[in-house]
């Protein structure tokens, strides 16, 4: 930057302050102009706001008190006396008269003791026809009478001079008035009684039951007033275009100058008058729950502006004090001062413009240098280095002040940006990039190279270059280098350029790399020999940064290759499952890049960052790790009576022992002196019934077909069959053993046994061990929703025999289900880092379906995000196309997608997911890799897309 010839002194520039002392008086002047007007008019709001109150106080009198006067006249009146409906009748005209001098009152009625009812009402204009009555109907009488147990309904038709017009029987008008709000509240008070608002049916206005009840009589006497008016009142009573008026009794509106909002429909039922939130008036909502002194004006910020909002008490409106609720925008309401305010601004602008030009006349020369260099050390002080630092001045300190935060800022700057890049950069590469651009820039140099050690191969390795076509790509780590590693790698760089080189070493002073720079040839030496202290001061800062994310890096791979190792182990339990954990996650991220691919569809939102990608692949891999605690002989069971070993051996050492008796049982007869024919037909068709009775029961325990209730029977009849024991059953028996035969009788030598049986040690409770799956179980803190068996095993031998389908009994299919719940539970209590919170819940949640019927919670479809849902695929594909169970074949790719398609229709796993498994062939590049080649058979994909749509499981963009 050219310099600036200097002879002007820092003095002169002072006169400036008297510029800004004017400015900041005409800034405060128009500041308290605003406030002052402000609350003036805010003064006069809350005058108008009282006025209305008052107003809307008195018109509600004037359309009650007619009401409660005419209640009093009528609980003297023989109406309350009538008998009859003749009798009843005699007082119609008073009656009307009420009708025509009181246009709020709707209608006058009677309850009386007996459950009678009768109600005069005037016709409003057009509901002649809508009640099928005569056009000129004026009035009408509806009455119920008893004829003993029965309740005849009547109406009347009159016209305005009470001419009969007709009358018509209505047998389905009948009520009993006794079980009315307004007659139950009568009975219990000694004044008149005044009921919430509501709709009326027959006229749709809004209004309220007053009533009282008659000292002599007991019959309770009442009338409709409707307070309708109300509302066309708060229509013409808006303070501004915008304010928003309504009256409430409690919660519920009376009075809102929008009908459509005041009323509720609600399908089929009755209109009803609407709460406070069911205006859809957000502010009215918000002041109606805010506790606000009454009658006093306040401020109320909101999203959309600010309001100022008041509630007035009114009289009463039912058996509530009623309020009026008043909100005012807060820019209508000052538009006016914002008015005036604005003619106001003109002039002070005006006046402003004419300081400006003569604080600019004598400043021109004076402050804009310092001015300008004042914003600029400000963007500096707001760590903004994006603009360019250093002003022309003819001020000796000015230019040199210039001069000077020039080089601070640069530097500042590249700090800055060293130090971002070794805090938030979390690629090693891409911070070395940063640190060594921002060095090169300090150094005024073209090039730049880190060097970062790798022990075993006993090099240094070139990590980051900038301009290094000249750097060497590999340096032999030797004694030399690790001793004095930036002096030999000085030597080892050309001698046409200037190099600053500095070892880097971590907190052991072990050496994790060199750093180069190059330093331009017209940098003075005294900058060199700064620069070099800086690079000293950074070096352990970067060595640290280096080692850092070296570590992270290598805790990574550590706790990577310790939940593989623990996959691997879980596998490694059972032949049958080995390789499932590794196969499901490999298959879960195959799917979960097709999904963050796809900008089409359902999907077209949806994407991840790395680390939530990284805490994807965690939880796959994490997804079964709770089958560490489920029983190998449960997962591997083959047969219905295998435990840890198969009992059928032991059956069928029973069956042997009964063979041995009918061998028994036929040389014990020829000892006796019996026919051998008979004793030898016997013994034939015994062990020949015993040869296919052991035949039904090992068929039973291979469980290959579905078993038939007569089967079922078949077993019960054989297991009824006694053999005599011998020995003791508690001899030679476990602690665990012994225990499970507590308060079991031991049996009288010799025992007879049952040929099958379910014993009661057979049933092992769950004691302590009692897993928390239930909703009701205080240690629930997961939120399972499961059915707990009630024992944790039952190994009965007819209760397992009979399993109808597979091999597993309730208690050890839980067994198996328990796994997902001990995933939970184990992995909550890890403490994963915050980017690996949602490792647990994803991992446990494969088992959950769209419908909320699925396992350990419920989850349904609005609770399962895209990760859950993917898993969830993967699980079942490997599950159905696994050549390695023991209870079911290999499923081909076809059959598995078939199942799989209706696992969609009935809403088990996501339409769209399975949509985007087949059309982009995950399929196919699965069973590829890890499929039997008779399993890989072609799947018709469009056929299947097509059904999905057809049975409406695929959302409009799929």
């Amino acid at each position: 930057m050219k310099k600036a010839h200097t002879w002007i002194s820092l003095q002169g520039l002072i006169a400036v302050t008297m510029v800004v002392c004017l400015l900041a008086m005409l800034a405060v002047t128009a500041l308290q102009g605003y406030r002052g007007a402000r609350a003036v008019l805010v003064a006069a709001a809350s005058d108008s706001a009282r006025q209305i109150g008052s107003l809307l106080n008195e018109r509600a009198e004037r359309l009650i008190s007619p009401g409660e006067n005419a209640l009093r006249l009528l609980e003297h009146d023989p109406l309350a006396s009538a008998g009859t409906l003749r009798e009843r009748l005699r007082r119609l005209p008073a009656l009307a008269e009420l009708l025509r001098d009181g246009a709020a009152i709707s209608a006058v009625y009677a309850g009386y003791p007996n459950g009678e009812f009768f109600l005069a009402r005037r016709v409003p204009k057009g509901a002649a026809g809508e009640l099928a009555l005569p056009d000129t109907t004026h009035f009408l009488v509806q009455s119920i009478e008893r004829d003993g147990d029965e309740l005849l309904g009547r109406w009347l038709f009159y016209d305005d001079a009470l001419h009969q017009l007709g009358s018509r029987p209505m047998p389905q008008y009948r009520f009993d008035p006794r079980t009315r709000p307004w007659y139950q509240l009568a009975q219990g008070a000694e004044s008149v009684v005044l009921t919430e608002p509501y709709l009326f049916f027959t006229t749709g206005q809004v209004g309220l039951t007053m009533a009282v009840r008659s000292q002599q009589t007991a019959t309770v006497l009442g009338l409709d007033a409707a307070v309708d008016d109300l509302a066309v009142e708060v229509s013409d009573m808006h303070l501004t275009p915008g304010t928003e008026m309504a009256i409430v009794s409690g919660q519920r509106v009376v009075a809102y100058p929008d009908l459509e909002r005041l009323i509720v429909r609600e399908g089929d039922g009755e209109p009803r008058l609407a709460m406070i939130d069911e205006l859809q008036v957000p502010v009215l909502s918000e002041l109606a729950a805010m506790q606000v002194e009454p009658s006093q004006v306040q401020l109320l910020a909101r999203e959309d502006g600010d309001w100022y909002v008041i509630s007035l008490p009114l009289t009463r409106i039912g058996d509530e004090q009623g309020r009026v609720l008043i909100a005012m925008p807060g820019k209508e309401m000052l538009a006016g001062v914002v008015g005036i305010l604005r003619h106001q601004a003109i002039w002070a602008v005006i006046l402003m413009l004419l300081l400006v030009l003569v604080g600019w006349a004598l400043g021109q020369r004076l402050g804009g240098p310092l001015k300008q260099l004042a914003d600029q050390v400000g963007l500096l002080a707001n760590m903004d280095f994006s603009q360019k630092i250093g002003v022309r001045s003819r001020i000796r300190e000015v230019s040199e002040l210039s001069a000077t935060v020039s080089r601070m800022a640069g530097a500042i700057n590249h700090f800055q940006e060293i130090s971002l890049a070794l805090s938030r950069e979390t690629r090693l590469e891409r911070m070395l990039d940063v640190v060594l651009e921002r060095l090169i820039d300090m150094a005024k140099g073209r090039g730049g190279a880190v060097f970062l050690c790798d022990e075993e191969a006993g090099e240094l390795r070139l990590a980051s270059g900038i301009n290094a076509d000249h750097y060497p790509q590999v340096l032999p780590l030797d004694d030399n280098m690790l001793n004095k590693p930036a002096r030999v790698l000085a030597t080892k760089l050309d001698r046409d350029h200037r190099y600053l080189t500095l070892s880097l070493r971590d907190r052991q002073e072990v050496l994790l790399g060199v750093l180069a720079v190059e330093v331009s040839p017209s940098l003075p030496s005294a900058t060199v020999n700064s620069l070099r202290q800086f690079l000293d001061t950074l070096s352990g800062t970067l060595a640290v940064a280096i080692e850092t994310r070296q570590l992270f890096a290598d805790q990574q791979l550590l706790l990577e290759a310790i939940i593989r190792l623990l996959a691997a182990a879980i596998d490694a339990k059972s032949p049958y499952t080995g390789g499932h954990c590794d196969r499901v996650p490999q298959l879960a991220e195959m799917l979960l890049n097709r999904a963050i691919a796809d900008d089409t569809g359902a999907l077209a939102d949806f994407s991840l960052s790395d680390e939530q990608r990284y805490a994807f692949r965690i939880a796959a891999w994490m997804h079964d790790c709770g089958k560490i605690t489920s029983p190998e002989y449960v997962v591997d069971k083959a047969t219905k009576l295998e435990t840890l070993y198969n009992r059928i051996h032991e059956v069928r050492t029973r069956f042997e022992v009964l063979w041995r008796d009918a061998d028994i049982r036929y040389w014990q007869g020829l000892a006796q002196g019996q026919p051998a024919d008979q004793l030898a037909a016997e013994r034939e068709q015994t062990q020949a019934r015993l040869q296919a009775e052991f035949a039904a029961v090992a068929k039973a325990n291979v469980g290959g077909e579905f078993m038939q209730q007569s089967d079922i029977e078949q077993l019960h009849e054989i297991g009824q069959q006694t053999w005599l024991r011998h020995f003791d059953n508690r001899l030679g028996l476990s602690h665990e053993e012994l225990r499970l035969l507590e308060g079991v009788p031991s049996d009288e030598l010799p025992a007879v046994e049952a040929l099958l049986a379910d014993r009661p040690e057979h049933k092992v409770p769950w004691g302590e061990r009692k897993p928390p799956v239930t909703t009701d179980d205080p240690n629930n803190r997961w939120g399972f929703d499961m059915e707990l068996p009630e024992y944790s095993f039952n190994l009965g031998e007819l209760h397992n025999l009979q399993i109808q389908r597979g091999t597993l009994t309730g208690e050890e299919r839980f067994k198996i289900n328990e796994h997902i719940v001990q995933t939970l539970i184990m992995l909550s209590t890890l403490p994963f880092p915050q980017h690996l919170k949602g490792v647990p819940d994803l991992a446990a949640t494969h088992h959950e379906k769209l419908d909320g019927t699925g396992y350990p919670r419920r989850l349904g479809a609005e609770q399962l995000s895209v990760e859950d849902r993917v898993l969830a695929i993967a699980d079942i594909f490997e599950a159905l196309t696994a050549a390695d169970r023991p209870y079911k074949p290999a499923k081909k790719l076809t059959e598995a997608v078939r199942i799989m398609l209706f696992m969609a229709k009935d809403r088990h796993i996501d339409g769209d997911l399975l949509a985007l498994f087949l059309r982009t062939g995950v399929h196919q590049q699965y069973g590829q890799l890890f499929l039997q080649p008779e399993q890989c058979d072609d799947v018709d994909v469009p056929a299947c897309l097509a059904q999905l749509r057809q049975w409406g499981v695929l959302s409009e963009e799929a």
